[in-house]
């Protein structure tokens, strides 16, 4: 028996302003029964002493600690540049705004 009918196919297609042919309602009704079918499965086979997971291998962090190292002399850094005011770099304008 299938768990998803065309009308209700096509009333959530409305709301979510899709349109769709009733070709394209009769698919999908059948692809959602599918669906369901493999998690109704899924369901059977899930216990209690089983722990859910998003993913199989666990996620660890790639990132190095973020830790505060030496860092470059503002003036020094400035100094190099073409064009500075007030402790900051200067930049020809890109946008014709005021």
């Amino acid at each position: 028996m299938s768990k998803f009918s065309a009308d209700e196919v096509a009333r959530v297609a409305q709301l979510a302003r899709i349109a769709l042919t009733e070709e394209e309602i009769e698919r999908l009704a059948g692809e959602l029964d599918v669906i369901t079918s493999a998690i109704d499965k899924v369901s059977e086979v899930a216990t209690d002493d089983l722990p859910a997971t998003s993913h199989p291998l666990p996620l660890t962090n790639v990132m190095r600690a973020d830790v505060r190292g030496p860092v470059l002399n503002r003036d020094e850094v400035l100094a190099a540049a073409p064009a500075s005011e007030a402790g900051q770099f200067m930049v020809p304008q890109m946008l014709e705004e005021d």
